[in-house]
């Protein structure tokens, strides 16, 4: 990879995606970040997504704005109970309430367009299959699948002037890993959120599945939890 090439990062403002774009950066890449206004049931991680992005040197960070609620689906785009409390157990007995229908498909879609455009043959991802809760769009089998159809179906690739690659530094690493890697490349994760059902200030809610996998790895990585918890 030649310094200075284009990455396109895909941004939500939590752990995975901070630090993959920190990965990205380390690489020596020049960072387009793109985030999206779906719809979800609070804006406080766009907002993270836009500081991470300028503390890490994003050269652009594009929103999309689309309305997944309009199909609902899930906890976070229409009136379902985000779960709380659960144990890692339960997390991993079923896919959530809190999956949201092609997410990542759609996500992914636009990460690609847009990668064609700049003429970036990366696209970052923080998908995780180890500490997650069991998204069918965070397997390594659905991230190869997404790669080989992205060069059979952009004009650039067909031409030869580009070759996708879907990259996801994160995939095969524990969240105390994660956190490690990412404090290792001077990411502040106070800037981060996780929460999928803040309160009116912004704190994260310390009981929904994210932010009990948030605070499981940063007690198993030994560094301090940043984040402000309503209880």
């Amino acid at each position: 990879m030649a310094a200075g090439s284009k990455a396109v990062i895909l941004a939500s403002g939590g752990i995975d995606s901070t630090t993959a774009m920190a990965v990205a950066r380390s690489e020596g890449f020049e960072l387009y970040s793109l985030s999206f206004d779906y719809g979800q049931r609070h804006a406080v991680e766009l907002d993270a997504a836009r500081k991470v992005s300028h503390a890490l040197g994003a050269r652009r960070h594009l929103v999309i704005r689309i309305d997944l609620g309009a199909i609902g689906g899930s906890a976070l785009t229409a009136d379902i109970a985000v779960p709380r409390g659960r144990s890692e157990g339960d997390m991993m007995s079923a896919i959530p309430v809190t999956y949201v229908p092609a997410r990542n498909t759609i996500f992914l879609s636009y990460a690609l367009a847009w990668a064609e455009v700049l003429e970036a043959a990366d696209i970052f991802i923080g998908v995780n299959a180890v500490d997650y809760s069991g998204y069918p769009d965070c397997r390594p089998e659905y991230i190869r699948a997404f790669e080989t159809m992205a060069n059979l179906a952009i004009k650039a690739a067909v031409e030869g002037k580009l070759r996708i690659a879907v990259r996801t530094p994160l995939i095969r690493m524990t969240k105390a890993g994660i956190i490690r890697t990412g404090t290792g490349l001077g990411v502040d994760y106070g800037l981060t959120h996780s929460c999928y059902d803040p309160d009116s200030k912004g704190r994260a809610c310390g009981d929904c599945d994210s932010c009990i996998l948030r605070k499981k790895g940063f007690r198993e990585a030994g560094i301090p939890d940043p984040t402000r918890y309503a209880r």
